[in-house]
C-alpha cells in the first residue's frame, strides 16, 4: 500500500484574512507559499489563484500561478481561467493542480451559471460562468484522476435564490466518466448538509462500477471527497489548521449523523479554507 498527501486550498489570490479587520486587504503570496510548503503535499489543488481584473481582463501568463510554479520546481502543474467575461467581479478566479508525479490528460469544463439578476453595490448584474478542471496524475506508479472546481456562490444573490443544481450535475456527470480512483476537491460555496450529501450520492450513483466512498471533508466553502472502485483508496485523515491570517474559519458543524442516516460512507467535518489529508492506495 502507498500513502500520498493532498492539500486543498482556496488561496484567495494570496489575500490575508484578519477577522478583527475584515476591510483591510493585504496580499502576501509569500505567506500563501509558506502555507502550501508547510504541508509537503504530493498533490495540491488550488482555487482563486488569480485576482479578477476590471472588464474581465485575464493576465497572460497568469502572474500568481507563474510565480508559484517557479517556486515549486518539484511539481508538475496545470492552470485554467474560467471563460473571460466583462461582468467578472473583483474576487479570485482560476484553478490549478500541482503534482509531484507526472500529469497528463488535462481537461477543463465550462460550468454555465443561471441568468439570475442580483445587485452588486448598486449595480444590477448576472453571475459569470464557473469552471471544472481535471488531470490524471501518477503517484507511486498508480494513476489518480483529480478534479478541481469552484462553483457559483448562490447565497450571495439574495431573494431566496439559494439553489440551482445545474453546475453540481455537470460536475457529477464528468466524475462519472472516471474509471479508476477519482478525487474531487473544490470550493462549492455551500453549507447546507443536505445539498452536499445529495450531490455526493448523485456522483456515486452515476459511476459505472460498484463504489466505496470514504473520507469526505467539507466546510461552508470547501468540500473534498473521493470515489473509487472497490479496493481503490482508503484511509483519509484530515489535518485542519486555523491560521486566521491566511484563511477564513468555517461555521459548519459536524454532519456525521446526517451522513450516517443516509447510509453514505463519508463524513463531513468543520474545517477551514485549507484542508489537508492523507490517502492510501490499496492495490
Amino acid at each position: 500500500m502507498s500513502r500520498f498527501r493532498v492539500l486543498q486550498f482556496n488561496m484567495q489570490f494570496g489575500q490575508l484574512w484578519d477577522a478583527g479587520d475584515a476591510d483591510r486587504v493585504t496580499i502576501d503570496l509569500a505567506a500563501t507559499l509558506a502555507e502550501i510548503r508547510r504541508h509537503d503535499a504530493d498533490v495540491i489543488l488550488l482555487q482563486e489563484v488569480e485576482h479578477a481584473q476590471p472588464g474581465g481582463l485575464q493576465l497572460q501568463p497568469p502572474p500568481n500561478f507563474t510565480w508559484l510554479r517557479a517556486e515549486l520546481p518539484d511539481y508538475q502543474s496545470c492552470f485554467a481561467y474560467p471563460k473571460a467575461d466583462p461582468r467578472e467581479l473583483p474576487f479570485g478566479l482560476g484553478l490549478a493542480i500541482f503534482s509531484r508525479g507526472p500529469i497528463r490528460d488535462v481537461i477543463q469544463l465550462d460550468l454555465p451559471s443561471p441568468p439570475i439578476e442580483f445587485d452588486f453595490y448598486g449595480n444590477k448584474t448576472t453571475p459569470t460562468d464557473r469552471l471544472l478542471i481535471g488531470a490524471k496524475v501518477m503517484l507511486h506508479g498508480r494513476e489518480l484522476q483529480c478534479f478541481n472546481t469552484h462553483l457559483l456562490a448562490l447565497f450571495m444573490l439574495g431573494d431566496g435564490k439559494t439553489d440551482s443544481p445545474w453546475q453540481r450535475n455537470l460536475v457529477a456527470d464528468q466524475i462519472s466518466e472516471a474509471t479508476g480512483p477519482a478525487l474531487l476537491t473544490g470550493d462549492f460555496n455551500e453549507q447546507r448538509s443536505e445539498i452536499l450529501i445529495d450531490f455526493s450520492a448523485a456522483t456515486v450513483s452515476r459511476r459505472r462500477n460498484p463504489l466505496n466512498q470514504r473520507g469526505a471533508v467539507a466546510s461552508w466553502c470547501s468540500i473534498i471527497f473521493f470515489t473509487t472502485p472497490r479496493s481503490g483508496l482508503s484511509g483519509a485523515k484530515s489535518s485542519r489548521h486555523r491560521r486566521a491570517t491566511i484563511m477564513r474559519s468555517s461555521r459548519t458543524s459536524s454532519l456525521l449523523t446526517e451522513a450516517a442516516a443516509r447510509h453514505l460512507r463519508f463524513a463531513l467535518f468543520r474545517a477551514a479554507h485549507a484542508l489537508f489529508f492523507r490517502l492510501t492506495f490499496l492495490f
